[in-house]
């Protein structure tokens, strides 16, 4: 009891050491071709993510937040508007929403899923709320069905939060191609970080 170990919730360097050839012999290609920016490369990886997720197209940028921010302006979110999500989540998904700016409505999760629970949203529906923004949270898709249902009724926008579902289906649809769009993250504390 007396030699205290530290726990490392991440360790970076030991996921690195285990992928380093692939991963030094992918930056080598990069900056040798000085394709840091666009490009071949950075082509090559959206037309892959797209075909992973089953959708026609997928823009990479710098952060899964401002995946986010660009989804919801995309999807039609203006000054003023409201958008439903949970409140358990990364902060990024609430911030995101007041940057517009537009007000995040909370609905509660359920228990069994850590997921938004759609028997709540239709109660948080008011004549300002213009998206329905579930997170997958944990690998574990929200309840598209419902969800979507929902939206359809309400003539409202589904924003995705795969931030941390790269990977996740539900009902055989990759997670990501089942709202009108969608934000993922690479971040190294998300799922394929």
């Amino acid at each position: 009891m007396g030699d205290k170990q530290k726990l490392q919730l991440l360790d970076l360097v030991a996921q690195y050491r285990t992928i380093k050839p692939e991963v030094d012999a992918a930056i080598e290609k990069v900056v040798s071709t000085g394709g840091f920016i666009l490009g071949k490369t950075v082509e090559e990886f959206e037309a892959g993510v797209a075909r992973y997720v089953g959708v026609k197209h997928a823009i990479g940028v710098n952060s899964g937040t401002d995946a986010l921010y660009l989804a919801l302006k995309a999807a039609g979110v203006r000054a003023g508007d409201e958008v439903i999500t949970t409140p358990f989540t990364f902060i990024a998904t609430a911030e995101v929403i007041t940057w517009i700016p537009a007000t995040p409505v909370f609905v509660d999760i359920c228990p069994n899923t850590l997921n938004i629970d759609p028997s709540k949203i239709e109660a948080a529906i008011t004549p300002r709320t213009r998206a329905i923004m579930p997170v997958h949270i944990y690998g574990q898709a929200a309840d598209m069905d419902e969800i979507t249902a929902i939206a359809k009724q309400h003539n409202l926008a589904v924003v995705e939060d795969c931030a941390q579902s790269l990977g996740a289906t539900y009902r055989g649809r990759q997670t990501g191609s089942i709202g009108r769009i969608a934000g993922l993250s690479f971040y190294p504390s998300k799922n394929l970080g």
